[in-house]
């Protein structure tokens, strides 16, 4: 596909109007901070009072901050993810594009040791989480929009002790493809399958791995293209650049 340049991006950018579920979060930010600079409007959900101000003063050196906004609320099952959708739309209007970043890392322990705390925290609300916000989004947007699924790679490699790390990604692996089926041409969805991601937490990276800027610019490239539904293995920078190379985004 044709590249596009950055004034023709910027300039369908600044329609969209994005929820960034898990925009908090060490890959979140990185996602953040990519959909302000391509000019949109970012909503970002956050549980905590705190972890808000926390948030906005990580990101005081961003450009547009004017376009960001935070909303403190619940979204982890069926009816707070529902109000919560229902608030964002009635405040700030109609939402062209979400992408949930949710989730959590443990390692410890074979499967058949899995102490039944873990199973909950790590399989069943995480699972829960997304299939809510799925359930609470995905119909109002547009045909034009997208839902975007950020998943780790133990979505389908095995990491031995983190067995319900491995479950609950292939669980949601496999909910991304059968919305994409259901969804047909009515609704676009993507799914990004990352390798280790470098993030503030991590200074000891690798330089090839992807970061939070490249999961960042990949979710702004789906959205601004005409790209369909579509599962992609993002593990280093060359595949975020490749990535956009295909669909038509600029790097």
């Amino acid at each position: 596909m044709e590249q596009s340049t950055a004034s023709e991006a910027a300039d369908r950018a600044s329609t969209r109007r994005v929820v960034v579920i898990g925009g908090t979060g060490r890959v979140g930010e990185g996602i953040v901070r990519e959909w302000l600079a391509a000019g949109a409007e970012v909503i970002v959900p956050t549980r905590s009072a705190a972890r808000e101000a926390e948030f906005r003063d990580l990101l005081s050196d961003v450009t547009g901050l004017d376009r960001l906004h935070t909303v403190v609320t619940d979204y982890a099952d069926f009816a707070s993810a529902a109000a919560t959708a229902a608030r964002i739309t009635t405040d700030f209007g109609d939402v062209t594009d979400v992408v949930a970043s949710v989730g959590g890392w443990w390692q410890g322990a074979p499967l058949w040791d899995t102490d039944p705390e873990v199973w909950q925290r790590y399989f069943v609300d995480l699972t829960t989480t997304h299939i809510a916000n799925v359930r609470a989004w995905l119909p109002r947007l547009p045909e034009s929009g997208s839902y975007q699924l950020i998943l780790g790679g133990s979505a389908n490699t095995v990491v031995p002790g983190a067995g319900v790390i491995n479950m609950e990604q292939a669980a949601l692996l496999m909910m991304s493809r059968t919305l994409s089926a259901e969804a047909g041409a009515q609704r676009r969805l993507f799914t990004l399958i990352l390798g280790p991601v470098a993030t503030r937490g991590r200074p000891w990276v690798d330089p090839t791995w992807v970061s939070g800027s490249d999961v960042g610019r990949v979710t702004v490239g789906h959205a601004l293209s005409d790209a369909p539904s579509g599962e992609v293995s993002v593990r280093s920078h060359q595949d975020a650049d490749d990535r956009l190379a295909q669909i038509g985004g600029t790097r």
